[in-house]
């Protein structure tokens, strides 16, 4: 990647790893999916005054909405609703990596080096460590696998980024803005069978300043810029490049959550935060390491 670029990605890092803190501010006014549905009303509403429709067909902009929109995020809040510590989430959160690799090999043909599927089995090996260990934490299971599944959308709207792209059509802020009318409907439909009427009417009525400020920092910060950053770059680069960029993210989210809420890992949990960086780490440095092994034997 260009130094910009790469300055992209360092801008990406902050936006995504605060906003952890975010939602678990905003989960304390909100239930899962009345905050997920107001986010992206939002962004629907204000952005598409600015941003005009993109070219792409609907059905590959809902493609992209119901995965990276609805399925990650109402994995991810309703994961943090039943127990998954907002640090550890933004750590388990970048297994998407991982899942990102194989969709790719699955729908892009897109060819794995030996090098990333040690990678992958570093991480899925620190992954299973902090699942496995999550008795002397506030961590549960039903959180964890939410948060897995939650990855595991996201990695299939990189995909369909990606797709989109490849088809000729931009993968841009226009995307992003335009997409945002689709997931408010899975999301307040959830909401009605999950929550009732009642409890929805009761978290429209209680918007404070702190529920607003949350989701404007959901809306703006981490969709709007953080994902048109992200678009840009799995626009220019492979998919299996540009998904361990996310790397950087946990670091934030778990010092964040450390200072800001007070958030507690266990040793054994640690272990495995360690193994799935150096997993990631691994995944992100191991081509630019094979290359200037191969320009150095060939000196």
């Amino acid at each position: 990647m260009t130094p910009k670029d790469m300055l992209l990605g360092l801008a990406i890092i902050f936006a995504w790893g605060l906003n952890f803190i975010a939602i678990r501010w905003g989960l304390d006014e909100m239930t899962p999916m009345m905050l997920g549905g107001f986010r992206f009303l939002i962004i629907a509403v204000i952005g598409s005054f600015f941003f005009s429709r993109p070219k792409t067909p609907w059905l590959w902009i809902a493609g992209y909405a119901l995965s990276l929109n609805f399925g990650q995020f109402a994995f991810l809040f309703s994961a943090m609703h039943f127990g998954m510590p907002a640090g550890l989430a933004s750590l388990v959160l970048q297994s998407q990596a991982i899942f990102t690799l194989l969709f790719a090999v699955l729908f892009l043909k897109e060819y794995v080096r030996p090098y990333q599927l040690i990678a992958i089995s570093i991480a899925a090996g620190g992954l299973a460590v902090i699942g496995l260990n999550g008795g002397n934490t506030t961590m549960t299971v039903l959180g964890f696998a939410l948060t897995l599944a939650g990855a595991s959308s996201w990695a299939l709207g990189n995909i369909f980024t990606k797709t989109i792209s490849k088809k000729g059509y931009d993968a841009n802020v226009n995307l992003i803005i335009w997409s945002c009318w689709i997931p408010p409907v899975p999301f307040f439909l959830s909401a009605y069978f999950i929550d009732g009427s009642d409890v929805m009417w009761q978290n429209i009525t209680s918007i404070n300043w702190k529920t607003a400020a949350t989701l404007a920092y959901l809306s703006i910060v981490a969709t709007v810029c953080g994902y048109g950053l992200w678009n840009y770059l799995l626009s220019r680069y492979p998919a299996g490049t540009v998904a361990p960029l996310a790397l950087g993210v946990p670091v934030v989210g778990l010092t964040s959550a450390a200072l800001i809420l007070n958030e507690q890992i266990s040793h054994i949990q640690w272990i495995g935060i360690l193994l799935v960086l150096a997993g990631l780490v691994l995944n992100t440095l191991g081509g630019r390491w094979l290359t200037k092994k191969s320009q150095t034997s060939a000196t």
